[in-house]
This record gives structure tokens, sequence and C-alpha cells, in this order.
């Protein structure tokens, strides 16, 4: 664990609680920093929110929360951040009866003609989009989605492909679902950000105990 994060989860401590939004298995990483801090600081409670990007950003802009997991550029104009050791990729989640399911990976070309379902953060500029090879407002897009959850109930009732990360909706053989990475592939940084300026109650003796 890099020694930043471990002073920053320490220096957010505010009345024994830490909270933060992310919507990606890799906020494993985080459970096992927060384990790791209970055992010396027992009274901390983290509380943990699901949401996409912009809901992250929002949050964070209001207070709302104290820091956030994010993927792909960052405004460091106003939120600082430290990257962390993880990358979430890119696949398609469909239905195991689609049309692609046969299929050990998918390709841009495999998805010219289908329903797409997107995560309602995915711009232009995007770098799935970039790989899709088509502008935005060319591509079918059938939904959007802020948690994948409802992205994975608009698959399986058969309203498209829904373009996501892996490892965030649990398949089974019992699920109806079946997930198949991209080729080439695309995965995305991940990095924990939070706002610029922003003051800690308990910062100084945070990073003091951290560094003892």
């Amino acid at each position: 664990m890099e020694l930043r994060v471990l002073q920053y989860f320490l220096a957010v401590t505010r009345e024994q609680s830490i909270s933060g939004a992310g919507e990606t298995d890799g906020v494993r990483f985080l459970t096992k920093t927060a384990k790791a801090l209970q055992e010396d600081f027992p009274d901390i409670h983290f509380h943990i929110i699901s949401g996409d990007g912009i809901s992250v950003l929002e949050n964070l802009d209001r207070g709302l929360i104290d820091f956030g997991l994010v993927f792909g550029e960052v405004d460091t104009s106003k939120y600082n951040m430290l990257k962390v050791p993880y990358k979430d990729t890119w696949g398609v989640l469909m239905r195991h009866d689609a049309d692609l399911a046969e299929k050990e990976v998918i390709t841009s070309e495999d998805l010219q003609d289908k329903p797409l379902i997107l995560s309602r953060q995915r711009s232009s500029r995007s770098s799935l989009i970039k790989w899709l090879g088509k502008k935005y407002e060319d591509l079918n897009i059938v939904g959007t989605y802020n948690l994948l959850f409802n992205g994975s109930l608009m698959v399986k009732d058969g309203m498209g492909y829904a373009l996501c990360f892996d490892k965030i909706i649990h398949i089974t053989e019992h699920s109806g679902l079946c997930f198949r990475p991209l080729m080439p592939e695309l995965s995305e940084e991940m990095h924990i950000i939070w706002k610029k300026y922003q003051i800690f109650p308990k910062a100084a003796e945070s990073r003091h105990r951290c560094r003892t």
C-alpha cells in the first residue's frame, strides 16, 4: 500500500467516518485498506456508495463524500488524485443466447449493427467511443445506465448489449448472462480523487500517527 494512500485515508477521518463512492471491482482495493485501518483505529466507520463517474463528481463537489474512485482522465485543476495499481477491463455483457455469445472476444465490427447499452457518462471523447470507431450519435444506443445492475436488467430483458467493466455483475450458469472481453483489449486506470484545498480537521494528527 502506497504511504500517501494510507495517509489520505487517515486524513479524511471525520468523526470516525470515511465516505466514498464508485462502482468497480476495484473497490476491493479500498476494502482491504479499510480492514487494515480498522485494526489500528477500530472506531472508524466506512460508507461506500455505488455510482458512476458523474454521480461521484457531483457528490464530491457537494461535499457529500470524502473521496471517489474514477477511471480515465481527471480534472487536476479541481481534484487531487492518486493512481491506484488496478485496472478495469472493458467488455460486453449479453444474454447467453445472444448472437455474439459464441465468440470468445468482441471486436468493434461485431457491434456496428447491434443495439448498445452504455454508461451514461460515456462522452464522445471517451476511450470506449474511440474504440467503437463511430461517432457517438451514429451508434445504435438503445439505453444508458448509471449503475450496471440496471444495465444488466436491460440485457436480461433483451434490449441489447451492455458495454461495461468486467467483474461487477456476478455471472453464474443460472444468471442467463455472459461477459466477453473486447479485442483489441481496452482497459482503464483507476484513481482515488478528492477535492483540492479540502480541510480535514484531524489531518495533522492522523498523518503524524501514520508516519510513526
